[in-house]
């Protein structure tokens, strides 16, 4: 069987770049399943992307799916047959499949015996099947929003222009609302509208497109963009600030990439940094140039901007100088309002904007970000004291979650030009205005993390009022009965919570968490009345973060649960005897301790009256010995227990674990007299709960390696 190469290709006008990779990712894995569905192969597959146009490219398709032989199952023999000859029924299923007495066979089955037909059914032609696929294709794509335009039943993100789609050498036939497949294709924009590129061989399209100014293979467009920002000649030894989101979007902004330097006057360096880079990077999709440095970028460490700045021009390379003085042009005006934002905002120190936190409501049960503010306020003076903090650093706590939402009021946020950056213009308007480092610090970092991989805040401070500001929103949120569900957390809850885990976490406080959202839920009282209501929900909303934070630090699930029945309030302790745990879960004395502690929870598990052990009571000199030991080890383990060393316990617990084997190999727990089988249980009972000081052993799932 021969096989064909196939080329599709979508032209459009130019799509929106979020919207391009989603396509055509889409695009690629169901011309693959069709592949599976339909009984073909291919030899290789290519995609392509660009703002006018989603292809694919595969090679070595079979002209025609292989011929296939099914059994079709008809009636029961008894009633196919009658006397050894077909009746009405079994007639009636051989017409129905073409077929005659001589094709049927009998087909034994777990059900009986049936009369059966073999049946060659033919291969279709890949052509039809691609052609089935296509008309189905366009409405499938999910693009996040599409438009209509003059066939009210194709719907698309841009209107179709053209497709052009070859089986072969030849032109599938195909017909989209008013368009009609055709070998033609359209080069850049700056070549002109009308000009026609016709592509005889779908090997040849990426290469006669690239002809054109279109290079259609988005990683080799990427690399293009890559290898020209790191080879660009700037002034001063500059280079240019590599930012891979941005140059993911620019990617799919373009068609045929050339990097120009441009820049603007170094007056604007006066502005900090990231209003600079966020008017170039976010705003214009433009990359950013920083004066030679051995630092490079990293997070938010600041660094020496160049005035120069490199945007990835699609137009004609011959209008380059044109093109960059339009830029230059955008990019002033941009700058010149931040200028302005910037210079009217600092002659005011930050403090001045407290105040107009009264007119911005952060929710309408809980008050206004004023009210907020407050309650961040003392909930952190709350952390510093129970921190034992110096009273400089308590002091600079409460001066950051005064000043922390004070950025929110100013016109460079209020103008909705720069919201990305609120904290950090907190924290520029704050050394403007001569606040302590620590504190212009705190509030920048009050908002970390910002996301699951965003770094933890680095100040005492900001960790402080970043905690405070999150378990407020948490604890308010849910108090007035909003807790998120699995498709809406529209005030990011969990990602809030996640935030107060890690922090509380990285630092060692000794902070008790359920403590911590009383005090909150107190504050909250006087807004939501009914808050404390909603107080087991919030704890077990916490408890399903922290449940998260021990998956980040690598603990198995059943080394979670093992450790939770303990009050969770006291994160890092519970975080100490996870690790201990997880530590010793492969060893194999330990695996022998869980198998024991399984045996002395489920003997005493259904015992709802277990009495004080009675010493006098111990007889056999087995039970005598346990007591003695489990007496040593209690006595042994309030040093390590009190110092929180729970891999040192778990080190004497799996020691202890012989005498318990012992114990069960030599003595009848459940005798006759229940007198004694009483006293047993009670032994085994204060045994068990010297175990839960660290882990309840029973929920650890291991194999019982002594059968």
């Amino acid at each position: 069987m021969n096989n064909r190469d196939f080329l599709m290709e979508i032209g459009v006008e130019e799509i929106p770049a979020e919207h391009i990779q989603p396509a055509s990712a889409f695009i690629e894995n169901s011309f693959i399943e069709l592949i599976k569905q339909q009984r073909l192969g291919f030899e290789t597959l290519r995609c392509g992307s660009t703002p006018r146009r989603l292809a694919l490219y595969v090679t070595g398709i079979p002209e025609r799916q292989e011929d296939m032989e099914i059994v079709r199952s008809g009636p029961a023999v008894r009633i196919a047959y009658e006397n050894g000859v077909l009746t009405g029924a079994g007639l009636g299923f051989l017409r129905k499949n073409n077929a005659t007495e001589a094709d049927a066979h009998i087909q034994s089955t777990d059900k009986g015996e049936f009369i059966a037909v073999r049946i060659r059914q033919a291969g279709q032609a890949t052509a039809d099947l691609l052609r089935a696929w296509l008309q189905k294709l366009p409405a499938v794509i999910p693009f996040p929003k599409k438009m209509i335009w003059n066939d009210p039943a194709l719907a698309f993100t841009r209107p179709i222009r053209w497709w052009l789609l070859l089986w072969g050498g030849e032109v599938l036939s195909y017909v989209a609302g008013e368009l009609t497949a055709g070998n033609v294709t359209f080069g850049n924009r700056f070549e002109g509208l009308g000009t026609k590129i016709v592509v005889d061989d779908p090997a040849g399209y990426f290469d006669r497109l690239k002809e054109h100014g279109v290079i259609a293979d988005r990683q080799e467009r990427k690399q293009a963009i890559r290898a020209q920002l790191e080879n660009m000649t700037l002034a001063d030894q500059g280079r240019v600030i590599i930012d891979e989101h941005l140059l993911e979007t620019v990617t799919d902004l373009v068609e045929y990439p050339n990097a120009c330097v441009a820049t603007f006057d170094e007056y604007y360096l006066r502005l900090p940094q990231k209003i600079i880079t966020s008017t170039i990077n976010q705003n214009q999709k433009y990359f950013g140039v920083m004066l030679n440095s051995e630092k490079g970028i990293s997070g938010d460490v600041d660094i020496r901007l160049s005035n120069q700045f490199v945007f990835i021009s699609n137009g004609d390379p011959q209008h380059q100088n044109k093109i960059r003085i339009g830029n230059e042009k955008v990019v002033a005006a941009r700058l010149a309002d931040a200028m302005w934002y910037f210079d009217e905002d600092t002659k005011q120190p930050l403090e001045h904007y407290v105040a107009k936190l009264d007119q911005v409501v952060f929710q309408s049960e809980l008050g206004t970000v004023a009210e907020k503010t407050q309650r961040i306020m003392a909930i952190g003076e709350w952390i510093s004291h129970s921190l034992k903090l110096s009273e400089t650093e308590a002091r600079q706590a409460k001066r950051t979650a005064l000043l922390s939402k004070a950025d929110l009021v100013t016109l460079m946020l209020g103008e909705k030009e720069f919201t990305r950056l609120q904290g950090y213009i907190g924290m520029q308007y704050a050394r403007a205005s001569g606040e302590a480092e620590d504190v212009a610090q705190g509030i920048y970092e009050h908002y970390m993390p910002r996301g699951q991989n965003d770094r933890l805040p680095a100040s005492i401070t900001g960790a402080i009022v970043a905690v405070a500001d999150k378990i407020d929103t948490v604890c308010g949120i849910i108090g007035i009965g909003m807790m998120p569900t699995g498709s809406a957390d529209p005030f990011a809850l969990r990602r809030a919570a996640n935030g107060v885990v890690q922090i509380i976490a990285s630092r060692g406080w000794d902070l008790d968490l359920e403590e911590l959202i009383d005090h909150s839920l107190h504050l909250i009282s006087g807004k939501a009345k009914g808050c404390i209501k909603h107080r087991e929900g919030i704890i077990g909303f916490f408890r399903q973060r922290i449940n998260w934070l021990l998956q980040q630090y690598g603990m198995e699930y059943d080394v979670i649960d093992s450790v939770m029945h303990i009050d969770a309030g006291q994160l890092n302790d519970l975080i100490k005897r996870a690790q201990a745990v997880q530590a010793h879960k492969t060893g194999a004395n330990f695996i022998k301790l869980v198998i024991g502690f399984k045996r002395v929870s489920n003997i005493i598990r259904d015992c709802a009256q277990i009495p004080t052990l009675d010493e006098a009571l111990l007889q056999d000199k087995h039970e005598i010995a346990l007591h003695q030991a489990s007496g040593k080890l209690y006595q042994d383990l309030m040093s390590p227990l009190n110092d929180k060393d729970y891999m040192n316990v778990l080190d004497q617990l799996v020691a202890f674990g012989r005498e318990i084997d012992t114990f069960f190999d030599q003595v009848l727990v459940n005798c006759d007299s229940e007198q004694l089988r009483l006293n047993r249980y009670a032994l085994l009972k204060r045994i068990r709960t010297l175990f839960l000081r660290v882990a309840d052993l029973a929920l650890i799932v291991v194999d019982d390696r002594s059968k």
